[in-house]
């Protein structure tokens, strides 16, 4: 009898364990998956922003450099035929200091290294000889430049913008130079300093040596960093994305993009870790909510588990008493087995289910702009991928709301959140149910419909833009969007070509005055 017994307590405890094994095991590999998948898809979608924002930081600052040279260019021109006028050397110096605003200093110097103007003269710098590198190189090179990092006379550390002066007769007479005081505060950081996060991302930019040309901790301006796959990459012209472990050995996600210009490197990187803090955050809420689902199951799970080792017990004891009228009477009463065993099937289902419905949550509010509840970047790549696998047409509108920072500045973000929900709840209400809506990122939005050419494209940008323009979005009385469309497959072959040449148009569009829409043209 206890043999027999104990056989029973272990078979119950057998089915228990394999069915609860069973469940743990479905549960925590869908949750692994799932979480690595997202992940993973985190992670790219961090690296190609950074990419996006590197590159776009690059552009701007070529920009700047570009312009900044060319306003040198025009001032030395002006300066070829009264050079010798002390003037109209400070009549220039001071309108570069005080009209272009690009510069933390302007000097003039003669052929020999010796400074004959400066702005501002607060600068206790005139009249002295340079002798450092960057100097002899301008004035051996007789051309525009842009120096490396070097320590003026004032004790300044700082990168010059150079252009040569020669006469009318065409006689080298100097050179004409604006700097940009890299420890204190210049245009270059105004530039970049918009894009600093409190999350630990943040931009820098490298000269060809390696050193730290821009940093939003100051203090390491200057400082040559040595060690680093991405810098080495950058300074030798590449772009691209890459996992690094930085110089401080943080794991960052980092975008860079060259400055052929100047030389330079402009890198956007972010902590892997703050990438992955939202995510984890959420894997963590479905866990604790599905604890209490997984007891549950647990207790469900006993309760068959008894109801299992019931029947085996009475086919057991049927077994031993063949020989009775009532055998095969008690062993059709057992056939309640396969209907006790299939409640245990889909009670383990209902649990799994359970799961996969707080994964699905999870997978949904991923692909969804928080605040528009329009898609995300997730949501356009797998619809691009979709459409680019089943080889169907589509058009691409890129739409941006016009102003916008003078809407955030003048009512504040609440009234800008507002005004993007609004015009999320306009674009809804103009497109089909098969058209996709994306916010791409701040008051910028993507729009993909499918089987739609550059015409209908056309006729529905246009009449977005009419229903915005002529419906207030509270509490504005008017809002103004500009629209760049493109096509695929007829302007490029690859999707996300098109989705550049969208936003050129759409850049085109903001050139051209804005509240307007713009078709990017093929070559």
């Amino acid at each position: 009898m206890f043999v027999r017994n104990l056989f029973r307590l272990d078979l119950k405890h057998l089915i228990l364990l394999l069915a609860f094994s069973t469940a743990a095991l479905t549960l925590v590999n869908g949750l692994f998956a799932s979480y690595q998948v997202q992940r993973q898809l985190l992670i790219e979608q961090a690296l190609s922003s950074n990419h996006a924002y590197a590159s776009k930081l690059a552009d701007v600052t070529t920009h700047f450099l570009l312009n900044a040279q060319q306003t040198l260019a025009y001032h030395a021109r002006m300066l070829s035929s009264n050079l010798d006028s002390p003037e109209a050397r400070h009549e220039v110096t001071e309108r570069l200091m005080r009209q272009s605003g690009s510069f933390s200093s302007v000097a003039i110097i003669d052929p020999s290294g010796r400074i004959l103007n400066i702005s501002p003269d607060t600068l206790p710098v005139l009249g002295e000889q340079l002798t450092d590198s960057s100097t002899a190189l301008a004035l051996d090179e007789q051309r525009p430049m842009i120096s490396d990092p070097f320590i003026s006379p004032a004790g300044n550390l700082l990168v010059l913008i150079s252009h040569p002066i020669f006469s009318p007769a065409g006689e080298y007479q100097g050179y004409l130079a604006g700097s940009l005081y890299l420890k204190e505060r210049n245009i270059l950081s105004n530039i970049l300093g918009k894009h600093f996060y409190e999350d630990g991302s943040y931009i820098y930019v490298v000269d060809q040596k390696k050193r730290l040309i821009y940093h939003p901790k100051r203090e390491r301006v200057g400082e040559q960093v040595l060690v680093n796959p991405v810098i080495d990459a950058v300074v030798a012209g590449e772009q691209g994305m890459s996992r690094v472990i930085n110089s401080k050995g943080v794991d960052m996600l980092a975008g860079y993009a060259p400055i052929p210009a100047a030389g330079w490197g402009v890198v956007a990187q972010r902590p892997v870790k703050a990438t992955l803090t939202t995510l984890n955050q959420q894997m963590w809420r479905v866990i604790s909510n599905t604890l209490p689902v997984v007891l549950v199951t647990l207790i469900l799970i006993l309760w068959l588990s008894r109801l299992i080792a019931s029947p085996l017990r009475k086919l057991a004891e049927s077994a031993q008493s063949l020989d009775h009228e009532d055998t095969l009477k008690r062993i059709h009463s057992v056939r309640s087995w396969y209907f006790e065993s299939d409640s245990l099937k889909q009670a383990m289902l209902t649990g799994v289910n359970l799961v996969h419905r707080q994964l699905g949550r999870l997978q949904d509010a991923a692909a969804r702009d928080p605040l528009t509840g329009l898609g995300n970047r997730r949501s356009l790549d797998s619809a691009i991928a979709l459409h680019h696998s089943r080889n169907t047409p589509f058009s691409v509108l890129a739409v941006d709301v016009d102003h916008f920072k003078a809407i955030n500045d003048s009512h504040g973000h609440d009234v800008g959140d507002q005004v993007l929900k609004g015009l999320a709840e306009r674009m809804s209400n103009c497109f089909r149910k098969d058209d996709l809506i994306c916010r791409a990122g701040g008051e910028e939005f993507i729009i993909i419909l499918p089987g739609s050419s550059l015409d209908s494209a056309w006729v529905l940008a246009e009449r977005l833009r009419r229903e915005v323009e002529s419906s207030a979005i509270a509490p504005l009385e008017q809002l103004h969007i500009s629209i760049g469309l493109a096509e695929w497959p007829l302007q490029a072959d690859d999707p996300y070509e098109v989705l550049k040449y969208a936003d050129k148009a759409l850049y085109r569009a903001k050139q051209n005055g804005r509240n307007r829409c713009e078709l990017h043209q093929s070559e």
